[in-house]
């Protein structure tokens, strides 16, 4: 027997100054049990109405004729992305009507994932699950034209804690990996909150006066570094940092990066991919800012 899962979606102007309220992971997969391979439908600003059927399994109705150009969206067809990966279309003009534009775009996904959308600028609209999105899912993007079947994979969640030093990485909900870490020194103290994976460099120079302070300066620097997975719009990154080993699972020595030992840093970027999130807790410095084009979930 399937069912239908129905999930009403905020307006923008509803939702103005609301944190995203996060739903228990097992709150919503409860409901799954007893629609083993239903759709979750996440209609934009309408109400629930009775569904169709669709070769994607049970939707709603095909949503309005779009009034834009066909957009981009961030992830690509056929693409695998962790449970925290956010949906990003970019408009190739500026949107008059936000909400018209919301209840053309159709997203839906093989289990339960309520969520909202949330506007960066005229030109681009964000979605994403009020929780983290149940791992193993299959999503549907579809908006003006453009369209983008997606994985989600496995739940790998980094949870790096500033009490301890410690980088600890869950499969699932299972432990895997447990590594030393190295976060930011007084001064340069690295924000708490929910990061995700972005892009994935074997090698690259870390320059410190790309972000104003001159190599000269005795903060400054010019490294080459190893293995660096990108965890925030800002630059800190998760990387490889052979002179702070001494350091790593004792004290803070970078300037807002999670140092790690080269090999962890190599298993890092080799196991992790873009979307997987990583927690930063216990730190003292703040919280990372939603204007940062990867603060989504802070």
């Amino acid at each position: 027997m399937q069912a239908a899962f129905y999930n009403r979606i905020l307006p923008s102007s509803a939702r103005k100054g609301r944190r995203p309220r996060r739903i228990g992971r097992g709150i919503l997969l409860s409901a799954a049990i007893a629609a083993a391979g239903a759709l979750i439908v996440v209609p934009a600003q309408a109400q629930p109405t009775l569904p169709g059927v669709g070769s994607f399994g049970i939707t709603d109705p095909v949503p309005p004729q779009a009034d834009f150009a066909p957009p981009s969206i961030n992830i690509a067809d056929g693409e695998t992305v962790g449970v925290a990966q956010p949906i990003v279309i970019n408009f190739k003009d500026p949107i008059a009507d936000r909400a018209a534009a919301e209840k053309a775009i159709r997203i839906t996904s093989s289990k339960p994932a309520p969520g909202e959308f949330y506007w960066r600028s005229n030109q681009q609209v964000r979605w994403k699950p009020l929780g983290f999105w149940p791992d193993n899912t299959d999503v549907r993007v579809e908006a003006g034209g453009t369209a983008s079947s997606f994985r989600i994979g496995d739940a790998l969640v980094s949870t790096a804690d500033d009490s301890t030093h410690t980088i600890t990485v869950t499969r699932n909900g299972e432990v895997v990996m447990e590594m030393p870490t190295s976060m930011g020194k007084p001064k340069h103290e690295t924000p708490n909150g929910t990061y995700y994976v972005g892009e994935q460099l074997p090698k690259m120079v870390m320059d410190s006066s790309t972000y104003g302070v001159p190599v000269t300066d005795p903060e400054g620097y010019k490294l080459d570094v190893e293995y660096a997975t990108r965890i925030s719009s800002s630059g800190i990154f998760v990387h490889a940092a052979p002179w702070s080993v001494a350091q790593q699972g004792v004290s803070n020595a970078s300037h807002g990066c999670l140092n790690v030992s080269t090999e962890n840093a190599r298993w890092f970027m080799e196991n992790t991919h873009k979307g997987d999130p990583v927690i930063v807790v216990n730190t003292s410095g703040g919280t990372l800012s939603t204007a940062d084009n990867m603060g989504d979930w802070n």
